[in-house]
């Protein structure tokens, strides 16, 4: 199994690390830590080191309750960066929902559009339908940033979410884009409770019958949180940090439930622990 994308062909058959580089204030983890250019790029150079195979650099925080992005302001974070992380030698992905940024850093090489919102914003998918072979990741999210969590999905939600990604991936390959350069992204903490949150990771071999690589974006989820305090004064104290732990097991469950990539903070740790299940396959 192999993903298609701009500059390479990745090897999906042992797992894969995508390493998070938020170029942003305001993000739920790190925000502020990478946001000036130069940083953002020691911080891939780190995350290189660390075992990172894949970098995703974004500049618009999509936490619960984040409003949108100026057009020009992301852009002005996310271009000086990308236009350096490309001559790494490693895929290069752009989290963005934005057709004038997903050309722009197309333009400049990036190798993967890594969308929240699916490819549903206006000239989205034909930016990418239009490349010759960039590599998408369409993502599961119910509702929108502001108000995705104040009013969560209802009933099935495995069903809900392999029924709109399954569409969104054939509607990319009716516009001619080949089904190696998609992977899907369940949307976890994007519009779920706790429990369906858990109930994709439990389930998520039924989101691999339609036949497309899983990417699992666990890291740092504030579900991992609720899950291991052990009490609502515990939650409100823990600090983000604190979630590496919990992270890595839920990265390292879901690689063993199929996930071939998992998008990541703690690089380092994650690729240990991949380690260790590989030695035992």
């Amino acid at each position: 199994m192999t993903w298609q994308v701009s500059r390479f062909q990745i090897d999906l058959t042992s797992p894969k690390v995508m390493g998070i580089v938020n170029v942003t204030p305001d993000s739920f983890s790190d925000g502020g830590h990478h946001a000036m250019p130069a940083r953002a790029l020691r911080h891939c150079e780190k995350l290189l080191a660390d075992g990172a195979h894949i970098l995703d650099i974004g500049g618009e925080s999509t936490r619960p309750g984040a409003l949108p992005l100026p057009l020009d302001e992301e852009l002005a974070r996310v271009l000086p960066v990308v236009r350096e992380a490309v001559k790494f030698g490693v895929p290069v992905s752009v989290d963005t929902y934005k057709a004038q940024v997903m050309r722009a850093v197309l333009d400049l090489g990036a190798d993967i559009i890594n969308d929240v919102w699916a490819l549903r914003q206006p000239d989205a998918l034909s930016v990418v339908a239009a490349h010759a072979q960039c590599g998408v990741c369409l993502m599961h999210m119910h509702r929108e940033p502001t108000t995705m969590q104040a009013q969560p999905m209802q009933g099935d939600v495995v069903a809900q979410v392999l029924d709109f990604l399954t569409q969104a991936a054939r509607g990319l390959q009716a516009q001619g884009v080949s089904r190696e350069r998609i992977v899907l992204d369940p949307g976890i903490g994007f519009g779920k409770t706790v429990e369906q949150n858990f109930s994709l990771l439990a389930r998520q071999g039924e989101l691999l019958a339609a036949g497309y690589p899983v990417l699992a974006g666990w890291s740092r989820k504030s579900s991992l949180a609720s899950a291991t305090s052990r009490s609502l004064a515990d939650l409100a104290t823990m600090d983000i940090t604190a979630r590496m732990v919990p992270s890595v097991a839920a990265a390292l469950l879901a690689v063993e439930r199929g996930a071939r990539i998992v998008r990541v903070h703690d690089v380092r740790e994650t690729v240990q622990a991949l380690a260790v299940l590989q030695a035992i396959q």
